[in-house]
Protein backbone atom coordinates (compact mmCIF):
# COMPACT_ATOMS: atom_id res chain seq x y z
CA UNK A 1 0.00 0.00 0.00
CA UNK A 2 1.10 3.51 -0.40
CA UNK A 3 0.29 6.44 1.57
CA UNK A 4 0.51 10.50 1.62
CA UNK A 5 0.23 11.92 5.11
CA UNK A 6 -0.43 15.70 4.62
CA UNK A 7 0.73 18.02 6.60
CA UNK A 8 4.92 19.36 8.17
CA UNK A 9 4.79 18.85 12.01
CA UNK A 10 5.85 16.37 14.42
CA UNK A 11 2.54 14.74 14.52
CA UNK A 12 2.90 13.97 10.60
CA UNK A 13 6.70 12.80 11.50
CA UNK A 14 4.66 9.88 14.14
CA UNK A 15 2.43 8.97 11.63
CA UNK A 16 4.72 8.59 8.68
CA UNK A 17 7.45 6.48 11.43
CA UNK A 18 4.55 3.94 12.38
CA UNK A 19 2.82 3.53 9.56
CA UNK A 20 6.04 2.30 7.69
CA UNK A 21 6.49 0.14 10.01
CA UNK A 22 3.42 -1.96 8.55
CA UNK A 23 4.37 -5.13 6.18
CA UNK A 24 1.91 -4.29 4.21
CA UNK A 25 2.80 -0.26 3.47
CA UNK A 26 5.26 -0.12 0.07
CA UNK A 27 6.14 3.80 0.76
CA UNK A 28 5.16 6.47 2.31
CA UNK A 29 4.81 10.15 0.84
CA UNK A 30 4.50 13.31 3.14
CA UNK A 31 3.82 16.71 1.23
CA UNK A 32 5.25 19.17 2.64
CA UNK A 33 7.02 17.19 5.40
CA UNK A 34 10.13 18.54 7.71
CA UNK A 35 13.76 17.13 8.21
CA UNK A 36 12.68 14.08 10.58
CA UNK A 37 10.09 13.18 7.86
CA UNK A 38 12.94 12.84 5.42
CA UNK A 39 14.44 10.21 7.46
CA UNK A 40 11.53 7.79 7.68
CA UNK A 41 9.52 8.42 4.37
CA UNK A 42 9.83 10.41 0.94
CA UNK A 43 9.16 14.17 1.31
CA UNK A 44 6.98 15.76 -1.49
CA UNK A 45 7.40 19.55 -1.86
CA UNK A 46 3.14 20.48 -1.65
CA UNK A 47 1.76 22.66 0.95
CA UNK A 48 -0.64 21.40 3.01
CA UNK A 49 -3.08 24.27 1.43
CA UNK A 50 -2.56 23.24 -2.26
CA UNK A 51 -5.52 21.10 -3.01
CA UNK A 52 -5.43 20.97 -6.73
CA UNK A 53 -1.94 19.61 -6.51
CA UNK A 54 -2.32 17.29 -3.62
CA UNK A 55 -5.20 15.41 -5.62
CA UNK A 56 -3.57 15.19 -8.36
CA UNK A 57 -0.30 13.68 -6.85
CA UNK A 58 -2.34 11.30 -5.14
CA UNK A 59 -4.02 10.23 -8.03
CA UNK A 60 -0.55 9.80 -10.45
CA UNK A 61 1.26 8.04 -7.89
CA UNK A 62 -1.96 5.20 -7.08
CA UNK A 63 -1.85 6.10 -3.33
CA UNK A 64 -4.22 3.92 -1.50
CA UNK A 65 -4.99 6.16 1.63
CA UNK A 66 -4.43 9.85 2.35
CA UNK A 67 -4.21 10.82 5.69
CA UNK A 68 -4.54 14.88 6.76
CA UNK A 69 -2.52 15.85 9.73
CA UNK A 70 -3.31 19.60 10.47
CA UNK A 71 -6.74 21.44 10.90
CA UNK A 72 -6.11 23.77 7.67
CA UNK A 73 -6.65 21.73 4.83
CA UNK A 74 -9.61 20.17 6.49
CA UNK A 75 -11.44 23.13 7.16
CA UNK A 76 -10.72 23.59 3.75
CA UNK A 77 -12.01 20.95 2.27
CA UNK A 78 -9.17 18.46 1.29
CA UNK A 79 -10.67 15.12 2.35
CA UNK A 80 -13.99 16.08 0.19
CA UNK A 81 -11.61 17.32 -2.89
CA UNK A 82 -10.04 13.60 -2.25
CA UNK A 83 -13.61 11.71 -2.01
CA UNK A 84 -15.20 13.78 -5.09
CA UNK A 85 -11.89 11.92 -7.20
CA UNK A 86 -12.36 8.64 -6.10
CA UNK A 87 -9.67 8.67 -3.37
CA UNK A 88 -9.59 7.16 -0.35
CA UNK A 89 -8.77 9.32 2.89
CA UNK A 90 -8.96 9.54 6.79
CA UNK A 91 -10.35 12.67 7.97
CA UNK A 92 -13.75 14.54 8.38
CA UNK A 93 -15.44 16.12 5.26
CA UNK A 94 -15.26 19.90 5.44
CA UNK A 95 -18.39 20.19 6.99
CA UNK A 96 -17.69 18.21 9.95
CA UNK A 97 -14.67 20.19 10.55
CA UNK A 98 -16.62 23.10 11.41
CA UNK A 99 -16.59 21.69 15.15
CA UNK A 100 -12.94 23.16 15.47
CA UNK A 101 -13.31 25.38 12.48
CA UNK A 102 -16.04 27.53 14.16
CA UNK A 103 -16.20 27.60 17.69
CA UNK A 104 -19.15 29.50 17.71
CA UNK A 105 -20.46 26.88 15.40
CA UNK A 106 -19.21 24.45 18.32
CA UNK A 107 -20.88 26.29 21.60
CA UNK A 108 -23.93 26.36 19.49
CA UNK A 109 -23.69 22.68 19.00
CA UNK A 110 -23.05 22.06 22.73
CA UNK A 111 -25.53 23.62 23.87
CA UNK A 112 -28.36 21.86 21.55
CA UNK A 113 -27.26 18.68 22.53
CA UNK A 114 -27.07 19.60 26.09
CA UNK A 115 -23.54 18.75 26.20
CA UNK A 116 -21.82 20.10 29.28
CA UNK A 117 -19.96 23.41 28.12
CA UNK A 118 -19.22 26.51 29.83
CA UNK A 119 -21.54 29.56 30.10
CA UNK A 120 -21.18 31.59 26.98
CA UNK A 121 -22.29 34.53 24.94
CA UNK A 122 -21.11 35.58 20.93
CA UNK A 123 -20.54 38.71 19.52
CA UNK A 124 -19.92 39.98 15.65
CA UNK A 125 -18.26 43.40 16.48
CA UNK A 126 -15.75 44.37 19.55
CA UNK A 127 -17.99 47.30 20.56
CA UNK A 128 -20.91 45.14 21.67
CA UNK A 129 -18.50 42.39 23.46
CA UNK A 130 -16.50 45.74 25.23
CA UNK A 131 -20.65 46.95 25.65
CA UNK A 132 -21.09 43.73 27.51
CA UNK A 133 -18.36 43.62 29.74
CA UNK A 134 -18.64 47.08 30.56
CA UNK A 135 -22.02 47.13 31.97
CA UNK A 136 -21.02 43.51 33.69
CA UNK A 137 -18.15 44.94 35.46
CA UNK A 138 -17.80 48.91 36.58
CA UNK A 139 -14.40 49.05 37.66
CA UNK A 140 -10.81 48.61 35.25
CA UNK A 141 -9.36 46.60 37.75
CA UNK A 142 -12.78 44.02 38.78
CA UNK A 143 -11.84 40.60 39.40
CA UNK A 144 -13.37 39.11 35.63
CA UNK A 145 -13.35 35.30 34.87
CA UNK A 146 -13.80 35.31 31.21
CA UNK A 147 -12.08 33.68 28.42
CA UNK A 148 -12.36 35.65 25.17
CA UNK A 149 -11.52 33.49 22.21
CA UNK A 150 -11.44 33.71 18.57
CA UNK A 151 -13.71 32.27 16.29
CA UNK A 152 -11.92 30.84 13.85
CA UNK A 153 -8.33 29.26 13.36
CA UNK A 154 -5.80 30.73 14.95
CA UNK A 155 -2.91 27.88 15.76
CA UNK A 156 -4.12 27.28 19.15
CA UNK A 157 -3.46 31.17 20.13
CA UNK A 158 -6.71 32.47 19.63
CA UNK A 159 -7.90 32.16 23.28
CA UNK A 160 -7.24 34.78 25.61
CA UNK A 161 -7.96 33.71 29.67
CA UNK A 162 -8.54 36.67 31.39
CA UNK A 163 -8.42 38.04 35.10
CA UNK A 164 -9.85 41.47 35.05
CA UNK A 165 -11.79 43.86 33.21
CA UNK A 166 -9.25 45.46 31.70
CA UNK A 167 -7.47 42.36 30.60
CA UNK A 168 -10.87 41.32 28.65
CA UNK A 169 -11.17 44.72 26.74
CA UNK A 170 -7.61 44.04 25.63
CA UNK A 171 -8.44 40.83 24.71
CA UNK A 172 -11.46 42.03 22.71
CA UNK A 173 -9.67 44.43 20.77
CA UNK A 174 -7.21 42.71 19.44
CA UNK A 175 -9.06 39.78 18.26
CA UNK A 176 -12.28 41.58 16.77
CA UNK A 177 -10.67 45.09 16.35
CA UNK A 178 -7.35 45.41 15.92
CA UNK A 179 -7.85 41.35 13.84
CA UNK A 180 -4.46 40.01 15.27
CA UNK A 181 -5.92 36.47 14.22
CA UNK A 182 -7.15 37.96 10.82
CA UNK A 183 -10.31 36.43 9.58
CA UNK A 184 -10.81 33.98 12.89
CA UNK A 185 -11.64 37.32 14.19
CA UNK A 186 -14.71 37.76 12.59
CA UNK A 187 -17.07 36.32 15.44
CA UNK A 188 -16.10 36.20 19.26
CA UNK A 189 -16.61 34.69 22.20
CA UNK A 190 -16.88 35.29 25.85
CA UNK A 191 -17.18 32.70 28.04
CA UNK A 192 -16.77 31.85 31.68
CA UNK A 193 -13.52 30.79 33.15
CA UNK A 194 -13.80 26.96 34.04
CA UNK A 195 -11.26 25.67 37.30
CA UNK A 196 -10.16 22.60 37.28
CA UNK A 197 -7.19 20.80 35.44
CA UNK A 198 -7.75 19.75 32.01
CA UNK A 199 -7.64 16.52 30.13
CA UNK A 200 -7.57 15.60 26.12
CA UNK A 201 -9.77 12.15 24.94
CA UNK A 202 -9.39 11.25 21.62
CA UNK A 203 -12.00 8.90 19.84
CA UNK A 204 -11.78 7.26 16.30
CA UNK A 205 -15.39 7.43 15.09
CA UNK A 206 -16.71 6.16 11.89
CA UNK A 207 -19.66 8.65 12.32
CA UNK A 208 -21.64 5.81 13.89
CA UNK A 209 -19.85 4.43 16.85
CA UNK A 210 -16.73 5.35 18.75
CA UNK A 211 -13.31 3.71 19.79
CA UNK A 212 -12.15 5.74 22.62
CA UNK A 213 -8.03 6.14 22.95
CA UNK A 214 -6.20 6.49 26.49
CA UNK A 215 -6.75 10.24 27.81
CA UNK A 216 -3.90 12.69 27.85
CA UNK A 217 -2.99 15.89 29.50
CA UNK A 218 -1.26 18.65 27.34
CA UNK A 219 -0.11 21.87 28.60
CA UNK A 220 -0.69 24.92 26.29
CA UNK A 221 0.23 28.05 28.22
CA UNK A 222 4.06 29.19 27.46
CA UNK A 223 6.73 30.02 30.44
CA UNK A 224 6.75 28.26 33.35
CA UNK A 225 4.48 27.57 36.23
CA UNK A 226 1.69 28.33 32.88
CA UNK A 227 2.54 31.74 33.08
CA UNK A 228 2.42 32.73 29.74
CA UNK A 229 -0.14 33.08 26.64
CA UNK A 230 -1.78 29.79 25.41
CA UNK A 231 0.19 28.24 22.60
CA UNK A 232 -0.02 25.05 19.89
CA UNK A 233 0.98 22.80 22.82
CA UNK A 234 4.06 23.41 25.20
CA UNK A 235 4.03 19.25 25.95
CA UNK A 236 1.53 16.41 26.79
CA UNK A 237 1.62 13.35 28.05
CA UNK A 238 -0.15 9.97 28.33
CA UNK A 239 -2.11 8.47 30.01
CA UNK A 240 -3.02 10.56 32.75
CA UNK A 241 -3.96 9.42 35.69
CA UNK A 242 -6.87 12.08 36.46
CA UNK A 243 -8.92 10.15 34.41
CA UNK A 244 -9.68 7.00 35.51
CA UNK A 245 -12.25 4.10 34.33
CA UNK A 246 -15.40 6.08 35.92
CA UNK A 247 -14.29 9.34 34.59
CA UNK A 248 -13.79 7.70 31.38
CA UNK A 249 -17.20 6.32 31.10
CA UNK A 250 -19.09 9.82 31.86
CA UNK A 251 -16.73 11.69 29.25
CA UNK A 252 -18.11 8.63 26.52
CA UNK A 253 -21.53 9.10 28.24
CA UNK A 254 -21.98 12.76 28.43
CA UNK A 255 -19.59 14.16 25.85
CA UNK A 256 -18.59 11.93 22.91
CA UNK A 257 -21.74 9.67 22.08
CA UNK A 258 -24.03 12.86 22.13
CA UNK A 259 -21.55 14.80 19.73
CA UNK A 260 -21.18 11.90 17.48
CA UNK A 261 -25.04 12.15 17.28
CA UNK A 262 -25.38 15.57 16.80
CA UNK A 263 -23.27 15.75 13.90
CA UNK A 264 -25.21 13.10 12.79
CA UNK A 265 -28.48 14.93 13.51
CA UNK A 266 -27.07 18.03 11.90
CA UNK A 267 -26.13 16.20 8.84
CA UNK A 268 -22.49 16.79 8.88
CA UNK A 269 -21.64 13.18 10.06
CA UNK A 270 -18.13 12.93 11.52
CA UNK A 271 -15.58 10.57 10.50
CA UNK A 272 -11.67 10.62 11.45
CA UNK A 273 -10.13 11.47 14.95
CA UNK A 274 -12.72 13.53 17.18
CA UNK A 275 -10.64 15.39 19.79
CA UNK A 276 -12.22 16.50 22.76
CA UNK A 277 -10.99 19.07 24.96
CA UNK A 278 -12.28 19.40 28.77
CA UNK A 279 -11.72 21.24 31.55
CA UNK A 280 -12.52 18.55 34.97
CA UNK A 281 -14.46 20.91 36.85
CA UNK A 282 -16.34 20.25 40.34
CA UNK A 283 -19.24 19.46 38.66
CA UNK A 284 -17.97 17.00 36.12
CA UNK A 285 -16.33 17.13 32.99
CA UNK A 286 -17.22 20.03 30.52
CA UNK A 287 -16.10 20.96 26.91
CA UNK A 288 -13.71 23.33 26.58
CA UNK A 289 -13.58 22.92 22.58
CA UNK A 290 -12.84 20.03 19.76
CA UNK A 291 -10.21 19.76 17.70
CA UNK A 292 -10.76 17.58 14.90
CA UNK A 293 -8.55 15.20 12.55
Amino acid sequence: MKFLIVGNGGREHALAWKIAQSPRVESVYVAPGNAGTAIDAINVPIEVTETEKLVKFAKENAIDITVVGPEVPLVAGLVDAMQDEGLKVFGPSKAAAELEGSKVFCKNLLHMADIPTAGYRTFRDAEDAARYIKDRYSEPNDPVHVVVKADGLAAGKGVIVCSTRSEALEAIDRIAHQREFGEAGKELIIEEKLIGQEASVLAITDGETIMTLPAAQDHKPAYDGDTGPNTGGMGAYCPTPIVDEAMMEKIEADVLVPIVHAMKRARRPFKGVLYAGLMLTSAGPKVLEFNVR
